[in-house]
């Protein structure tokens, strides 16, 4: 059954990737409400430029108060994906994203929904993946190829922010052109796979050729 595109997914699509794309970084006054990060916020100073975590802690403890730092971002991100999903922002993104699967992967449009699903849960992109090719409707080298997609920055927005949230604070890159960045080395190294695949299957078919002459 096809999923409903209202007026309401499009627009949740759109502020997903206006929140995640940096562009209202820096700007000054109620814009900065747009942009991930500084919904984000940061943690108070309680001495100089020192927070509650302090300055040289070591071990365990050390790792729990880092723990604690990377929580708000996880939860948050989790909380803005799911409340947008229910607007219907990812069925907007698969009618948007399903009709150039096959130039860019060469996949069918069937992969849609697991292609979408790839970027927020790994674990749902696989599962998916798997009923497609058991269903026959993916083939066992379409099933390699989004294998390869999904295996590289799995998970890719999520787990983006939950391994990296250390470092979202001080890298260059506003997190919507890293995950930019993610997707297109995906993307490469898929067609990588597609095109040993190709190769490989020439080169097969020429030997049974032969076999036959």
């Amino acid at each position: 059954m096809e999923k409903k595109v209202t007026w309401k997914s499009w627009l949740s699509l759109f502020f997903l990737i206006v929140m995640l794309s940096g562009l209202f970084k820096d700007v000054q006054g109620p814009l900065k409400a747009l942009d991930f990060l500084n919904l984000t916020g940061n943690f108070g100073t309680i001495f100089e430029e020192v927070n509650f975590q302090g300055q040289g802690g070591v071990g365990a403890r050390e790792g729990v108060l880092v723990a604690l730092t990377i929580l708000p971002s996880v939860v948050f991100a989790v909380g803005l994906i799911e409340t947008l999903q229910s607007f219907g922002a990812f069925n907007a993104a698969e009618k948007l994203f399903t009709p150039i699967l096959r130039p860019i992967l060469g996949i069918p449009g069937s992969a849609g929904i697991a292609f979408i699903s790839s970027f927020t849960s790994s674990d749902v992109g696989s599962v998916m993946t798997k009923e497609l090719f058991d269903n026959g409707q993916l083939s066992d080298d379409e099933r390699s190829v989004f294998t390869s997609y999904q295996y590289t920055a799995s998970a890719v927005i999520l787990n983006t922010i939950n391994t990296q949230a250390v470092l979202l604070p001080i890298v260059v890159w506003p997190i919507g052109l890293i995950i930019v960045f993610l997707i297109v080395m995906k993307i490469l190294g898929a067609n990588l796979v597609r095109i040993i695949l190709k190769i490989s299957n020439q080169k097969e078919l020429r030997k049974w050729k032969k076999s036959q002459a």
